[in-house]
């Protein structure tokens, strides 16, 4: 008897074990093979038999996961970027798809797969949603190619640069109550651009601070500080208001734009939880406030800045965004003049004349003033460029012209360009007596850092990840260099040298008297510090 010639009776069906059959077929059939003898003794199961019927099928499929199978369960069929919609039978499994596996491994997943579409994303259980048929991990050429051939998609990319600080205000605003203060608090706090309106209140308190004192006015000469702390509350105050009323202006004029890219699609007038007559309020309070802080608590000449800034900001930028691309000189005008004020401020208390706007703003001591604000104009080309190239497709799909996509190149010419003025901006703070020799130092560290990356996005043309280096580096690089420019101001670290030295100042006071006698001029008796020795 041969090996085809067993009778199928032999084979169990169920789990018990063939030796009952092995009994059997050798008292039946004395003549067997030993190939088929050796087997059978091994205890070998053979495989059960299985009727192929597509009813049973299809019902064991579905009693067991509930989901047919899947197009990627076929190793060599890779469906990237299908058509079909989420939760049907064909539809690929997007990570497999990308690494190939093998259909073993599919089909180990296929009885764990959920039969609903419940587990799914909402936005991929919705047909008309942009990232329907859009793989999770899509390769770059092919994610470059799709933006190319149609921009609108553009807006559904995710991950290309977080959201601005408005639009994550006021997507946190909706866990709020709806009635509650908070919701409404930080819906208003959106309007004012918190992030960059935190910016420009740096920039005006370090340029405040960074003002050199005349000697006659230093603590060591006076019973009190020369420059106010009261002045500061209302400058840094004003400053702020000033800074939310041009950008809640900003947003007022421009919601249907600003719903067209990823970054600023949440804000609060896009999405509808302020109306426009509420955030005109809110700008027109707030600048109204800021202004008439500034003139009070400060100078007339601080205040004016501060009103030119909103008008700058909302009048001639915002709608020459959609106009030119000298639009981004303009902004960087906008951002040169909280250090101006600041440095205009300080000023003010030590002005010996009149102080008019031309001695606060005109004379030899305000040198330092406007190269601050050079350098805030300066630092604003390869940090803006560099956001503005990384969603520089989605620029250009809500018509605004910008650099970054009118003249790439040229884009990253300019960042470059500017990003070398660091060098000189802050060696010139150092030449005119504003900061001491160690900030040429650490300065030049800060600088080399924005320069080189500045260097990387010109000649990758963005790629490579220089866009999003160049950016975090004007992050980074502007506070930390109005941060080395305080600690360094000059004459801030003499006296603790001298005090490590053993050189104590020591002040020696004598009558008023005894002063007019030496000078031959009579005057009232009383005393006062004329000298200060070192013993």
């Amino acid at each position: 008897m041969s090996r085809n010639e067993i009778n199928p009776s032999w084979i169990s069906s169920g789990s018990a074990s063939m030796q009952p059959n092995l009994t059997r077929a050798l008292h039946l059939e004395p003549s067997i093979c030993l190939r088929c003898l050796l087997r059978l003794s091994k205890g070998t199961r053979l495989p059960r038999r299985r009727v192929l019927n597509p009813a049973t099928t299809r019902s064991s499929a579905t009693a067991a996961g509930g989901a047919l199978l899947t197009r990627d369960y076929f190793s060599a069929n890779k469906s990237n970027g299908s058509s079909t919609p989420p939760g049907s039978a064909l539809h690929p499994s997007r990570d497999r798809v990308q690494h190939g596996v093998s259909a073993a491994a599919a089909a180990s997943d296929l009885a764990k797969a959920p039969s609903t579409e419940d587990n799914l994303p909402k936005t991929a259980a919705k047909s008309n949603n942009a990232l329907d048929g859009i793989p999770q991990s899509e390769l770059p050429h092919r994610r470059r190619k799709r933006l190319k051939d149609n921009p609108a998609a553009s807006m559904a990319s995710v991950d290309v640069i977080p959201p601005d600080a408005s639009s994550r205000l006021s997507t946190i605003s909706t866990t709020l109550p709806p009635s509650s203060l908070r919701r409404l608090l930080s819906l208003y706090l959106s309007l004012s651009k918190p992030r960059l309106s935190f910016l420009i209140v740096l920039t005006t308190a370090a340029a405040y601070s960074l003002y050199p004192v005349p000697a006659v006015l230093l603590p060591q000469a006076t019973a009190s500080p020369s420059l106010s702390t009261l002045t500061l509350v209302f400058l840094t105050s004003g400053t702020a208001l000033c800074s939310a009323s041009a950008n809640a202006l900003n947003m007022i004029m421009e919601p249907e734009h600003d719903a067209k890219m990823s970054r600023t699609r949440n804000r609060p007038l896009v999405r509808g939880y302020i109306g426009k007559r509420g955030a005109l309020v809110f700008a027109t309070v707030a600048g109204i406030v800021g202004v008439g802080s500034l003139y009070y608590g400060v100078n007339p000449t601080v205040s004016f800045l501060g009103g030119l800034n909103i008008f700058l900001y909302a009048g001639v930028y915002t709608p020459m965004k959609r106009i030119s691309v000298l639009n981004t000189w303009v902004g960087a005008v906008v951002g040169g003049i909280p250090p101006l004020m600041g440095w205009a401020a300080a000023a003010g208390q030590t002005a010996t004349g009149s102080g008019a706007w031309q001695e606060l703003l005109l004379s030899e001591e305000s040198i330092g003033g406007w190269l601050l604000a050079t350098f805030l104009y300066a630092w604003q080309f390869p940090h803006f460029n560099a956001l503005s190239w990384t969603i520089r497709d989605e620029y250009k799909f809500a018509g605004y012209r910008m650099l970054a996509w009118v003249n790439p190149r040229m884009n990253g010419r300019v960042a470059f360009r500017y990003a070398l003025l660091s060098f000189p901006l802050c060696g010139a703070l150092w030449w005119f007596g504003i900061t001491d020799q160690g900030f040429l130092l650490t300065s030049s560290v800060v600088n080399a850092w924005i320069v080189r990356e500045a260097w990387k996005f010109w000649r990758l043309d963005g790629y490579k990840g220089s866009a999003r280096a160049l950016f975090w580096a004007g992050v980074w690089h502007l506070p930390v260099v109005m941060v080395l420019a305080m600690a360094h101001k000059k004459g801030l670290w003499e006296g603790v040298w001298q005090r490590l030295n053993g050189e104590i100042q020591e002040d020696i006071w004598i009558d008023e008297d005894e002063a007019d006698g030496l000078q031959g001029q009579p005057s009232p008796g009383t005393s006062r510090p004329v000298a200060s020795v070192i013993t």
